[in-house]
C-alpha cells in the first residue's frame, strides 16, 4: 500500500505545492508529474479545484497507483473531478492506495 501526500510550502500556486509517495516498504520519493504522458501543468501539481494543475496530479497518482500508464491516461479526468478538484487547497492530504481503488470502483461503476 501506498499514501500520496499533498503539502504546501505557500500560498496557494502550483510551483509551491508538493506530492509525496510513501510507500509501506521503502523510502517516500516526490511524486513524478509524467508530463511525458500529457503536458497539463508544466508548472507543477495541484488540487481543489477543477483545473489543469489537478489534471496533472491525477494522472501522475494514477500512473504511480496504476503502474499502467494507458490507464491512467483513460481514467485521470475523472479521477480529477471525483476527488482531487475535492482536497482541501489549503490543508495537507493524504489519499491511501485504497482510497483511490475505491473512487476508481465507484466511477468505473458510473460508467457501466
Amino acid at each position: 500500500m501506498k499514501r500520496y501526500r499533498g503539502t504546501r510550502d505557500g500560498p496557494t500556486t502550483a510551483h509551491e505545492a508538493t506530492v509525496t509517495v510513501h510507500p509501506d516498504t521503502g523510502h517516500a520519493y516526490p511524486l513524478p508529474w509524467r508530463l511525458d504522458l500529457c503536458n497539463h501543468s508544466p508548472t507543477g501539481l495541484n488540487w481543489g479545484y477543477g483545473g489543469s494543475g489537478p489534471a496533472q496530479c491525477a494522472l501522475a497518482i494514477l500512473a504511480d497507483h496504476l503502474g499502467d500508464d494507458q490507464a491512467a491516461g483513460r481514467l485521470y479526468q475523472g479521477f480529477k473531478w471525483a476527488v482531487v478538484a475535492g482536497l482541501p487547497i489549503d490543508e495537507p492530504w493524504e489519499l491511501t492506495s485504497e482510497d483511490i481503488d475505491r473512487a476508481l470502483a465507484r466511477l468505473t461503476a458510473l460508467a457501466d
